[in-house]
């Protein structure tokens, strides 16, 4: 079989190569690997900026955002040969803590976790691969052209519930939500968000291409333009920001509505410098009772409620999304950033 790797810590190592094809252990499923999303972590770890391989090896399968059809199953599992599956990425660490042992390992306290593709795990980014029947989750059949997307919707699930239990501390009832970038993240975010039947808005630096229609297309509100201004204007209940831009980071913290929420989910880049009055983001955030809460991963939990919500939305948005279908033979074009990229897909089997 092909598969991606990388040597994680060496720039431009990525390389196309042929592996055996892999023999499922006791509990875990034998998939035949369909589609590989692309994210901006896979591009860190291409650039030799991030990323781990497994022990006693010097290269990583890359790829966490996978979709697959299992060919074979345990016959005490909940799957079928058939079934179109997706893995989840995060494992608890091997002596796992408070959160890991109850099952919330993407809330990790101590950092010993694992995840596909990432860290010290081999990855989806191959012909076939196995995953353990645990830590999979089944996806509707008609979603075999856009299921890929369950990885970061299963992100943005976690990132609502945050915000729906940060809000639970009294009485809430949200009108309005704007999601600041119409990347993948901010694109499913607004996605969950007139599934909750809320009022959404999206702010973007870009005015055209394809991110105003797939917005117009959810019956949502599309923004370009000073942050300031259009959080001002919108005066949203939740804020659920996906960029890491700094200057959009401080914007929303001091732009909702009272007892408003927000919920980051973009990381920002280091070393980079922008001037705030926190005093006055201070004062904004204690007398309005507002509340701000950093949100990463997803576990099993999150992607079957990814998995309902992609069931639920309209097939042909969803497609939209996927703005480039890359071959595996051409895999390297599908990590070169493009202007009107929203999400790229390798197709694993050409």
């Amino acid at each position: 079989m092909r598969a991606l790797t990388v040597r994680p810590g060496r720039q431009n190592s990525l390389e196309l190569q042929h592996l055996p094809t892999p023999s499922p252990a006791d509990g875990e499923l034998l998939v035949r690997g369909l589609a590989l999303g692309v994210c901006g972590t896979d591009r860190e770890i291409i650039s030799g900026e991030y990323g781990w391989a497994p022990s006693g090896h010097d290269r990583l399968l890359l790829g966490h955002e996978s979709l697959g059809r299992v060919e074979q199953a345990p016959p005490d599992s909940d799957f079928s040969a058939g079934d179109l599956v997706a893995g989840v990425v995060r494992r608890p660490d091997p002596v796992p803590c408070g959160a890991c042992g109850h099952g919330e390992f993407d809330m990790c306290r101590n950092g010993r976790y694992t995840e596909r593709g990432i860290k010290e795990i081999d990855g989806y980014g191959a012909q076939m691969w196995c995953v353990e029947a645990a830590y999979a989750v089944k996806l509707q059949p008609h979603l075999e052209r856009v299921g890929v997307l369950m990885e970061p919707a299963s992100v943005v699930a976690k990132a609502w519930e945050q915000v729906e239990r940060v809000g639970g501390r009294s009485y809430f009832e949200p009108k309005r939500v704007l999601v600041t970038g119409a990347g993948p993240i901010g694109m499913l975010a607004a996605l969950l968000g007139t599934q909750r039947g809320l009022e959404v808005h999206v702010l973007d630096r870009v005015a055209d291409g394809p991110k105003p229609a797939l917005v117009r297309g959810l019956g949502a509100a599309y923004h370009t333009g000073e942050a300031q201004r259009v959080i001002g204007k919108v005066c949203p209940d939740v804020i659920i920001e996906a960029t890491g831009a700094s200057a959009l980071v401080f914007a929303a913290l001091r732009g909702t509505a009272p007892y408003g929420v927000v919920c980051l989910t973009g990381v920002s880049p280091a070393g980079r410098s922008i001037t705030a009055d926190a005093g006055s983001i201070n004062r904004e955030i204690v007398l309005q009772n507002d509340a701000v809460v950093g949100s990463v991963n997803a576990n099993l939990h999150h992607f079957r409620q990814a998995a309902d919500a992609l069931a639920k939305a309209d097939r042909n948005w969803l497609e939209g999304l996927i703005t480039r279908r890359v071959p595996l033979a051409q895999a390297a074009e599908a990590f070169e950033a493009r202007p009107d990229d929203v999400k790229v897909v390798v197709d694993l089997q050409d």
